[in-house]
């Protein structure tokens, strides 16, 4: 049986004042998984909402397909709901799909084969066998329990109630009964969250089997890189958003070809408005031939000074009209991707307990005991290192960081060089919440520095949010304000906590980019796939009351 498709046409959204979508057309073929990519805001989960159903637009329409799953960020079951009443309302159509095909196979064996029944009782027959197979009905109950253990959940009873379930177990079970049910159409808002490395891999092979339609919307670039056959980009454009054929590396290819193709055309248009200013101007003034004339051409010479000063005219006046046109043509300039702005690394001063020499350590840590969260028994953090730090939730990644930045007192040893160090937290608290973005980055900086390098020149906060006091912003946004402030005045020892939380995959590239040529020794804690897997520095993984080299 052929499967249906899913197909948005002129889809337009506002939300409060904002026109959050505007004419966003769609169509999702069967077997196209779609990833939905973008800053936050654009409007992923907006559209999500409205290809399910569940958010009506302003305008537009959508044809979906009756069987269709939504996994939202938030799991639609109340908290007295068991375990076994998730997977039993997942496998509640599939189980009446194998019950009815019982019953019409008895029906077809009392019915004679020449009865004005049987053909079209073996038809109906053969339609729900079809779908019954692409559902994988008679595997449903083993691929529940092969699901629940994928995602981590395979030990709990089924008796337990969701109550009882962390927000992360709750959404895991709401994805594997999704998984478990193989709607004929599937879309998932950040489907990756709540995730360890395990059970995103089992997620990606169950995600590429699906004989359906999926439009998904996430920040994992090494996911949207193993699951997608199509990128939708809602970034703000032209022509609105643009749909990218192939996986995440594909997109990326394409983006830096786009990239460099926009910087060739910007040079080259700046090369020719500089030549055509030079030849209006210089050209204009040259109204003679250049030399004077000869005794046997004094008779013809004013013909000729008549026909040059016509040509340059003519030259003149297609210049300044080629001038004019590429002057309101010409492309504006590339945005500069996110770089860290150092003016230069001061010399490092060095006091009583630091550690002396070129190359030596700037953190040296020593039989560090954080009591319950953390313990080690050496690292030290040279000058230019590039340190990934991972490990499982609990580890002590972020405790480390805080042990790193001298914000915690420990039982061991630790000797620290008299540097400037900034930590970038997950959760970003600023003194003065009634101030603005801007107001708060002028303050952080200073004036001539917030000057050099203004806060609507890093691409990390929309001008319209510089203006909105920070107690307003949303958690992602006051942690974008506290990376702008690392990146315009980057410190000796940069200390980042899950940089990317809360930025669209190209800022994450353009941020990955830029730690590897970024300023003095940088620690990163990060379970970003992504970034772990093309790190290229050193790493070490925290195990539980262990450092693993």
């Amino acid at each position: 049986m052929p499967q249906p498709a899913l197909i948005a046409h002129d889809l337009t959204r506002t939300l409060g004042t904002r026109r959050v979508l505007d004419g966003v057309s769609l169509t999702a073929a069967p077997g196209r998984r779609i990833g939905l990519i973008g800053e936050n805001g654009v409007g992923k989960s907006t559209l999500l909402r409205l290809l399910a159903g569940v958010d009506t637009p302003d305008s537009g329409s959508v044809v979906r397909p009756p069987d269709l799953g939504f996994l939202q960020q938030e799991a639609p079951y109340d908290a007295t709901t068991t375990i076994a009443d998730v997977l039993d309302d997942a496998l509640r159509e599939t189980r009446a799909e194998l019950a009815e095909l019982d019953r019409l196979g008895d029906e077809l064996a009392l019915t004679p084969e020449d009865s004005g029944t049987y053909a079209e009782l073996l038809d109906t027959y053969g339609q729900l066998l079809e779908r019954a197979r692409e559902h994988e009905a008679w595997d449903a109950d083993r691929r529940a329990e092969i699901t629940l253990a994928g995602l981590g959940l395979g030990a709990f009873a089924h008796t337990r109630t969701l109550g009882s379930l962390s927000g992360g177990q709750r959404g895991r079970l709401a994805l594997a009964a999704l998984l478990v049910r193989r709607p004929a159409a599937l879309l998932l808002d950040e489907p990756t969250n709540h995730l360890d490395d395990d059970a995103a891999l089992f997620v990606e092979e169950q995600v590429r089997a699906l004989p359906g339609v999926v439009v998904l919307a996430s920040h994992d670039r090494a996911f949207l890189d193993a699951v997608c056959t199509d990128l939708v980009d809602l970034d703000p454009a032209v022509d609105g958003p643009v749909r990218f054929g192939g996986n995440y590396s594909a997109y990326r290819a394409e983006k830096q070809a786009e990239r460099e193709r926009w910087e060739r055309r910007f040079a080259e248009e700046q090369e020719e408005l500089a030549a055509l200013r030079h030849a209006a101007g210089v050209s204009a003034r040259r109204v003679a031939p250049d030399r004077p004339p000869r005794d046997n051409e004094k008779m013809g010479y004013g013909v000729r000074a008549n026909r040059v000063q016509s040509q340059i005219s003519r030259r003149v006046r297609n210049a300044v009209r080629r001038l004019e046109e590429l002057e309101r043509t010409q492309v504006a300039a590339p945005p500069p991707p996110l770089r860290f702005r150092p003016d230069r690394l001061a010399d490092m001063p060095v006091d009583d307990m630091s550690l002396d020499g070129i190359g030596e350590p700037l953190v040296s840590l020593r039989a560090v005991d954080v009591p319950g969260r953390l313990t080690l028994d050496r690292l030290d953090v040279t000058p230019e290192d590039r340190l990934l730090v991972t490990g499982a939730n609990g580890t002590g990644k972020s405790t480390l960081l805080a042990v790193l930045a001298g914000q915690l007192t420990v039982r061991g040893t630790r000797r620290r060089a008299g540097l400037s160090v900034g930590l970038l937290a997950q959760d970003s608290v600023f003194a003065r919440p009634e101030r603005t973005a801007r107001d708060t980055y002028v303050q952080e900086l200073g004036f001539a520095r917030a000057e050099a390098v203004p806060p609507a020149g890093l691409g990390l906060l929309r001008p319209a949010d510089l203006d909105k006091p920070v107690g307003q912003l949303s958690v992602g946004q006051r942690r974008r304000l506290a990376l702008a402030l690392l990146v315009a005045n980057p410190p000796e020892l940069l200390l980042l906590d899950e940089p990317t939380n809360h930025l669209s995959p190209t800022l994450c590239d353009e941020l990955e980019d830029a730690l590897g040529a970024g300023p003095g020794a940088i620690v990163v804690a990060c379970h970003d796939r992504w970034l772990r897997e093309r790190w290229k520095g050193r790493e070490i993984r925290l195990g539980r009351g262990a450092l693993d080299d």
